[in-house]
């Protein structure tokens, strides 16, 4: 199942999208947390730097895709917003990335 994420530019954007999501919940459910309640920074560090890796490779797939598959601003746009937003890859994935 794993190995079919990666056979096409969709497969890697979901699998992406799910990594840079949880990423954001990490980050702000976990890291932000210690940093700023148990004064230990070294967290956000981290996490942060995994996620904003994460973020460009999410974008740099949304581009692809909607290069690939000649998706509407529309719908490349609401990909992009939904990565500024808590459980919003999630929500894509969802909602716009299925296969159709």
């Amino acid at each position: 199942m794993l190995f079919r994420l990666f056979s096409s530019s969709l497969g890697r954007l979901r699998l992406v999208g799910f990594l840079e999501g949880l990423s954001f919940l990490v980050l702000l459910g976990i890291a932000m947390p210690l940093k700023y309640l148990f004064g230990q920074p070294e967290a956000v560090r981290a996490v942060g730097m995994a996620h904003g890796l994460l973020f460009v490779l999410y974008v740099l797939l949304l581009i692809i895709s909607t290069i690939e598959y000649s998706w509407s601003f529309r719908k490349a746009a609401l990909g992009f917003a939904a990565s500024l937003v808590p459980l919003g890859t999630f929500w894509a994935d969802k909602r716009l990335f299925r296969p159709e």
